[in-house]
């Protein structure tokens, strides 16, 4: 082995991606973002869950439980409620994810001991708000008793939508987001970079094709590829794991057909960027980690700071991680997730349409 022939090699290397300015950037950019987010932006502590009241009881008692509770900001109270119906229905939308249920007895329950005092409802088709429960039943209720009452029950937990709290019925809808950024943004934002590779590029300069038809052209294919893989996922979830579908089937698809279209534009978007496929597949990588940490997918999205926060709902994942568990877990429909058809909407449209003025018949 010579060296000097092999320092040769070296310093062609690392002048090669000197000038490579994307490629130098994610060697950068990639650990300085895993940092950030692991470090600043991703909290296992659950805070902040949106919550209401039943408050059957209204005793002196049971509003001093309430204040103590809200003041613990392991959830944030958002409404007060006058009915079970009411519960069942915002929890169903995805309004709240936890709902405190005082019944009227809850002073007798405290002197007695004998019942649970108070009942925890919770979304359980979120594993992190699970969680969350686990902490508030701990909560100690020993300042609302008299001296000489009876130690109270633990509180009881209600389980909506995942009694048996198994963990693939959190896991399977989302893994169905997980795997459709992954796949959907990587191959659109190779598409057009490998026209230009291969030289395809030039037959379609002397065709009379516009920006709009050749960036739609190269989109659709691959929102068929989609609903496939859609439809794959949630049959092996229903057949291997029993995870149950309670919503309707078409507007399951219908949600996944907008996030496909906006996970598409998102390629389509980094293919103007990238100068060649592997540089396509980076930047695909370095908006998919964002998107699969910031989601509530992996870590509490009520966990994060305000900041976090905002940007997780830039993120089109963040909105169908809420719309496939919001109808196939809890049997919402879409005019209830209307606000997430909206982003998702929103962001197809402003995407796709930057991505069509920066596509040119030129091959520079």
């Amino acid at each position: 082995m010579n060296l000097r022939r092999l320092f040769s090699i070296v310093l062609k290397e690392l002048r090669q991606l000197r000038r490579d300015r994307l490629t130098f950037g994610m060697i950068v950019g990639i650990p300085t973002m895993q940092l950030l987010l692991f470090g600043f932006a991703i909290n296992l502590d659950v805070r902040h869950l949106d919550a209401a009241v039943l408050d059957q009881a209204n005793t002196a008692r049971s509003r001093e439980f309430v204040a103590e509770i809200a003041a613990s900001q392991v959830v944030t109270l958002r409404e007060q409620l006058s009915s079970p119906q009411q519960l069942d229905e915002s929890m169903r939308q995805g309004k709240i994810s936890v709902g405190i249920v005082i019944p009227a007895d809850f002073d007798n329950r405290l002197e007695r001991g004998d019942r649970a005092p108070l009942q925890l409802v919770v979304d359980g088709s979120d594993q992190v708000v699970q969680q969350a429960a686990r902490q508030l039943a701990a909560y100690p209720l020993a300042r609302l008793r008299s001296a000489d009452a009876v130690p109270p029950a633990a509180m009881e937990i209600v389980n909506f939508y995942n009694p048996e709290r198994r963990a693939p019925v959190n896991t399977v809808p989302g893994l169905v987001g997980v795997i459709l950024t992954m796949t959907m943004v990587m191959f659109t934002a190779m598409a057009l970079v490998r026209e230009r590779e291969r030289g395809n590029l030039e037959m379609l300069i002397a065709t009379p094709v516009s920006p709009w038809e050749l960036t739609l052209g190269k989109v659709l294919p691959f929102i068929g590829i989609g609903l496939v893989q859609v439809s794959l996922v949630l049959a092996l979830g229903k057949l291997i794991f029993a995870v149950p579908l309670r919503g309707s089937l078409l507007q399951i698809y219908l949600a996944a057909l907008l996030f496909i279209l906006a996970s598409a534009a998102l390629g389509v978007f980094l293919s103007t960027l990238a100068r060649s496929q592997f540089q396509a597949m980076q930047m695909a990588f370095f908006t998919f980690l964002p998107q699969i940490l910031l989601s509530g997918f992996m870590f509490p999205y009520a966990g994060m700071p305000r900041a976090a926060q905002w940007l997780s709902e830039i993120l089109p994942m963040t909105h169908f991680l809420r719309l496939i568990r919001g109808i196939a877990l809890r049997g919402a429909s879409l005019a209830d997730l209307w606000p997430e058809m909206a982003a998702l909407a929103a962001f197809s449209a402003v995407v796709l349409s930057i991505a069509v003025m920066r596509v040119s018949k030129r091959l520079d």
